[in-house]
């Protein structure tokens, strides 16, 4: 991540962007540039200085050689800008998140015996869903599921708390859920839903070996009867503090490097 080397997409000066989004932060500004999924128009960045900032030079660099319109912007303006967000005094205007289809999913998972896919059932707090997708792209996941409806989408303050991961990462809508799973299961895949009751064990006592999909619930719901159903098993963390749950992205990151640590001995 960071390294430019690799570069797409670039577009000249007359090449605007219309509509879009503004993805905020030096991070996911710089992962955004990097990835080269998106086009983008537009930056805003703190004014030169003679001792700059490294990242934020890195970032200004970029910008010029692909010829994106830099501006300035008081920090009244920045904060409406990107709905008060976390910004850092850096905003890059962008087409919309890059989904990817299902199928790409699956079809990248092919020949991967080790595949691991996250599948996000309905989940509608930001932080969890970039929390999530942070960690995806750590281990190497192949790709993310989220359903189209009653769910976060990858928004600005996803690709924000995702720390610019989620622009790296595949990312992919499904209308129905269940069904996804099925598919996943036709692949070759095998299902852990990571949530609680009678039937689920303890997430060390699962094998993750082979291809893997580990299915994080609701916030406070957990996963729901239908697509609980479709997995294969179900998978708890120890909580001996006798606190009732973790936050999604916390429980989420446990269990991924637990797959990895499986996958490392």
């Amino acid at each position: 991540m960071g390294n430019y080397r690799n570069m797409r997409h670039h577009k000249g000066p007359r090449e605007l962007v219309t509509g879009g989004e503004w993805i905020y932060g030096r991070n996911p500004v710089e992962e955004a540039l990097a990835a080269g999924r998106r086009t983008a128009s537009e930056i805003v960045l703190p004014p030169p200085m003679e001792n700059e900032d490294a990242q934020i030079a890195r970032i200004r660099d970029e910008a010029r050689s692909r010829r994106i319109v830099v501006r300035t912007m008081d920090r009244d303006q920045l904060d409406k800008l990107t709905r008060f967000g976390h910004h850092q005094g850096v905003a890059l205007k962008t087409t919309g998140y890059p989904y990817a289809g299902f199928e790409d999913i699956l079809r990248d998972s092919y020949e991967d015996e080790n595949a691991i896919v996250v599948v996000l059932d309905h989940l509608e707090d930001p932080q969890n869903v970039g929390s999530i997708l942070r960690t995806a792209c750590a281990v190497g996941v192949a790709g993310v599921v989220i359903p189209e409806d009653r769910a976060c989408s990858i928004t600005p303050a996803v690709v924000r708390a995702s720390a610019g991961g989620a622009e790296h990462i595949k990312v992919a809508h499904v209308v129905n859920l269940p069904r996804a799973l099925k598919e996943l299961k036709d692949a070759g895949f095998w299902l852990t839903a990571l949530d609680w009751g009678e039937d689920a064990r303890p997430y060390t006592k699962i094998d993750f070996k082979g291809k893997a999909a580990l299915v994080i619930g609701a916030e406070g719901r957990g996963v729901s009867r239908l697509v609980r159903e479709n997995c294969d098993f179900v998978a708890e963390l120890p909580m001996p503090g006798g606190f009732e749950s973790l936050n999604a992205g916390v429980a989420a990151a446990v269990t991924l490097y637990e797959i990895l640590r499986q996958r490392n001995d």
